[in-house]
Parts: C-alpha cells; structure tokens; sequence
C-alpha cells in the first residue's frame, strides 16, 4: 500500500493551494479549458468561485473587490480571447491603482507556436497593462509565482499583475510532500514595502496649512484605500479646515459634515491658496491642478503612495507615502501647536454660504415630482430610500453619462467605500461586476447600483449571476432610450442612404429591462411615478434579493456627458 504522504497531485490543485494559502477567500472569472480544474479545486480548497458570463466583468469585480477590501482581487480566465477580454480588468486596476490579479491558463508550451488551440503570446500581451507578470514553465514554480503576483499586486502603488499558466503545467504532477515543501518555502516573498514616512518634512506641511489664509483639505479613492478615514476627520475636525472628496473619495469624512465644500467646489478649488491633496492625483478629475480652475498661486501638499506621481505633478511639497500614516504624523504635529479656523473664518463662512445656496437651489429643484421623470425626481426618491437604510449604509454603485452626473450631485455617501462609480477611466461596463464584488466584499450590506441604460447593457447578462448566487443587489435602470436618450439628431442630421436607421445613440424604446431578473428568477419592477418608484424600492430594499427597476425616463431630459461638470 504506497505511503499517503506520496499521494500525487496536479497543477491544478497546486494552484487552489497556494491561493488558500495565501489567504484569497474569493476568486471571480470564467471557467473554460484549461482552468476548469484550478475553479473547482480552489473551491474544495476554500477559496471561494464567483463564475461570470464574460471575463471583462469578472475582472472589473476583482479590481472593486481589490479596493473595497485592501488584498488583491483574484480573477480566472481561459487563455486566448479569454486573456483578453480580462485585460479590460487589469487596465482598470492600473488606472485606478487598486491590487487585481488576472491568472490565465495558456497554450501548451511544446506547441506553442504552431497556432495551437487558442494561442496568444499572453505575457506579452499583458506587458502595457500590468506592473508585474510570470509564466510558471514547470510546476514547481507555481507557489512562488502565486505569492509573488498577490505581493506586487499591493506593493507600493497598487495594480495589476498577471500570472500564466501553461496547461501542460497544470497537468503535470509531484507528491504531496514536495507540495507541502513549496508551499511553505514560497510563503515570504521579498517585496520591497514603502516606509520611511517618519522622515517626511511633515513640519513644513503643518507650517503650510497654518499660515494658510484659504486651506483645503481634498480627498480621493487612494485615502479610502489606505483607511485613512480616521485621521483625515480628525485632522478636518481639529483644524477647521473645509474638504472637498473626489467621487469617490466621498463618505471617508460625511458628505453632511458642516465643512463639506462640495456643494461649493468651484470657490473652494478657484481660491484656494493651499491645498493638501490626499491619496488624490492631479489629473483631469482635479483639472490637473491648473489655472484655470485652480489659482496659479496655489500650492499644493500632496500626498502619495507613488514617487513618481509627485515627480510628475511637481507639488510646492511632496509627502511620499502610506495617505493614513502621513495623516497620523500630521495631526501628530498639530497637537504640539493646535490652530483652528473656526466657523467665523471668513474662508469657512464664505464656503458655508456657497454651498447652501447651492443646495437650495438644487433642492428646489429635487422637490418637483417631474413626471414623465426627469433625472432629478427619481434620484431624489432614491437618495431618500438609501439613507432611510441607516448604518451599514448601502454600497452605491454608479454607471451612466446623466445618470452617474446627476447621482454624484444628489446621492449622498456618510460612510467609507461606499461609492463606486466609473473612476479615474471613465469606463463603462463596471457595473454589474462592482455589484457583485460589492456584494461578496461587503454581505452586511445592501448594493444598490444607479445605471444609465446604456452603461447597464454592457454586462446587464451578469443579472444571472446574481440570482445564481442570490446576491442583495438592487439595480435601478435609468431608461431613457439611448445613450444620452434617445434621437438627438436636428433634422439637417438626418440624411444620406441609411437615414432610416436608428439614431446612433438610440435603444429600442420602453425596452423592458426589468423582465430580465424575472428570466432568471429574480425580481423585476417597471416604474414611471413616484408613487410606483416608492414602492420598488421599498419592497426590494426589504426584501434584499436580486432585482432589477426599470425607471421610464424622459427619453429627452439628458444632455451629452463626458467630463465633470460643476457649475456650482
């Protein structure tokens, strides 16, 4: 009888090993030949499998779950044309700087070369997308190169990294001991950590915002990352000074705090006068800190995790860093000398009287039942019907032109990562794979994703894989018959031999998007009042199972959309 200590296994059950090892508790992806066996073996290895219809949404979900939990996002996908619908995923996690790891099966490497099944040079199509990759030739690599992806993966600035499996690796073979003697060797691969913070000029920064006459404090997604929440309020609370979030910066300090200036967002960003920029780059959603929209006397504070991006943006002074430790060593520098702008400053009272005329305005606005519905009417309905939750607060997820413009207005976030829009890409198509990896990150919560029609099409099948899984996600259509809405065109437009074809930005009209959950056994609404918007939203939120509403809007209430927009 041979020695159970001399059992074989394959690569495939190595690689469910050394991922449960690790510690990924969720892999997203599709299955498919040749990584069938890694799927069902990391399931019987503990590691829990997400199947999705398209590898693109399955990679958008591993970078959401990525940022939401601060590990790296795990996502499967067969080789060839799988490896590249997932280069979506990993293009988002570079531009959005969130840990994501694309593992892709590959042809065999005797017959690569020959146009064997599905044959693509997959490292080298991975290479502009990725800051780290490795193709484990024999099977003896694979708990190392699986560590090392995870560790690149969080290092430093986050991203994307890649790993290759050939399938004649995944078939090959050796005893449980010589598993058992990888996995322990392979578990401390050396990555070099930031640190270092401690020697940061963190003096002259205090001294800065001190003498300020017109401080602000602005936010982004790489605070959120860093859990920077608690240090960023305190360093607000005990110095007064007035903070602006990115869209998705909103939440880590309240959107209802009395120092919010995002109401005010284009006083506070044009005057200025210094500005500590916190896990935030300056880029096109913060104009690139340029006149002018910025005052060309401003002198910006940023903080970084990336030495290069404070080489690129070149800040009166740079802070190389974790955003949550430089925050701590900041408001440890203010207590030995506290200031305080206090709410008379004229700079806060003059934000204060800015940002509530604005949302006057704009709740005089909210107030109006518009039916047919505008944007605004069934967005206020739903903004109500979220913070009516309380705490944990739902996790929004936000896709669309008008849709996505108007929601960042009006929703309102309180609480830390509870915001996932279209990010620093713009990229449509993120929605149902957050929803999902919202859902699997974060099960206290409920997920209620505002989509454009448009933006909600591009994975609107992986519905189904929220019913499979009877995810508590609510997603809430915005159906306005086309992107933007419907036939924008002037009649001098509407010419030539195909005239008759549908407008390019049109959908069929009152398409039924709500019979698609019922297809698969979920829920479906079909709204146009408040009154039937009202009930969807509270029968569904109570009820928190997959369901999709489909809010009938007018299909000529929206404008063309592409930048930020602030007018106020």
């Amino acid at each position: 009888m041979a020695n159970a200590s001399q059992a074989q296994i394959d690569g495939s059950t190595l690689v469910a090993l050394s991922l449960a090892r690790a510690g990924v508790q969720v892999m997203f992806g599709v299955v498919g030949i040749p990584v069938t066996s890694v799927a069902t073996r990391a399931v019987a290895s503990g590691v829990r499998f997400i199947g999705f219809h398209n590898e693109q949404s399955a990679g958008y979900a591993a970078t959401a779950y990525g940022y939401l939990t601060g590990r790296p996002g795990v996502f499967l996908t067969v080789s060839g044309p799988g490896c590249v619908h997932g280069l979506a995923g990993l293009a988002n996690a570079g531009a959005n700087t969130w840990p994501a790891v694309m593992i892709s099966g590959s042809c065999d490497q005797a017959d690569a070369g020959r146009g064997d099944f599905q044959e693509l040079d997959q490292m080298e199509a991975v290479k502009p997308f990725v800051k780290f990759s490795a193709k484990a030739t024999n099977i003896s690599q694979i708990p190392r190169m699986v560590y090392e992806v995870l560790s690149h993966a969080v290092a430093g600035r986050p991203g994307g990294c890649y790993l290759d499996l050939p399938s004649d690796v995944l078939h090959q073979t050796l005893t449980d001991f010589e598993a058992e003697k990888l996995l322990s060797g392979a578990e401390n691969p050396r990555i070099a950590k930031i640190g270092g913070e401690e020697s940061l000029d963190i003096e002259k920064a205090v001294s800065l915002l001190r003498t300020a006459e017109r401080p602000l404090v602005v936010f982004g997604k790489g605070a959120a990352f860093a859990r920077a929440e608690e240090p960023l309020r305190k360093l607000i609370e005990t110095t007064g000074i007035p903070f602006l979030p990115t869209p998705m910066g909103k939440g880590l300090v309240p959107d209802t705090h009395e120092l919010a200036a995002t109401a005010a967002r284009s006083l506070a960003v044009g005057r200025c006068d210094v500005a500590l920029v916190v896990g935030a780059r300056l880029n096109w959603l913060l104009h690139f800190g340029e006149s002018p929209r910025w005052s060309q006397d401003v002198k910006f504070i940023l903080v970084d995790v990336s030495k290069e991006e404070i080489e690129l943006r070149k800040p009166h002074l740079g802070l190389v860093g974790d955003a949550k430790k430089v925050l701590e060593l900041i408001n440890k520098e203010i207590k030995d000398q506290p200031f305080c702008l206090g709410k008379a400053h004229p700079w806060v009272e003059a934000i204060s009287k800015k940002g509530k005329e604005n949302v006057a305005k704009m709740e005089i606005q909210l107030a109006k039942d518009v039916v047919p519905f505008n944007f605004f009417t069934p967005m206020r309905i739903i903004r109500d019907a979220i913070l009516a939750q309380g705490s944990p607060a739902p996790i929004l997820v936000s896709e669309g032109a008008n849709t996505m413009d108007v929601g960042r207005s009006v929703l309102i976030q309180n609480e830390p990562r509870t915001r996932l829009d279209a990010g620093t890409w713009g990229t449509m198509g993120v929605g149902l794979g957050y929803c999902i990896a919202a859902a699997v990150a974060s099960p206290e919560r409920l997920v209620v994703a505002v989509e454009g029609d448009s933006g909600f099409g591009f994975s609107a099948m992986e519905v189904e894989t929220l019913v499979r899984y009877q995810l508590p996600v609510i997603v809430i259509v915005f159906n306005n018959g086309g992107v933007y809405g419907g036939d924008r065109r002037s009649p001098e437009e509407i010419t030539g031999p195909y005239k008759d074809d549908p407008a390019p930005t049109s959908f069929v009209p009152d398409s039924a998007y709500h019979t698609l959950a019922a297809a698969f056994g979920g829920k479906g609404y079909k709204v146009g009042t408040p009154e039937e918007l009202k009930s969807a939203l509270t029968e569904s939120f109570s009820a928190r199972k997959p369901a999709v509403i489909n809010v009938i809007i007018d299909p000529y209430a929206g404008s063309e959309s592409g930048r930020l927009q602030h007018k106020n």
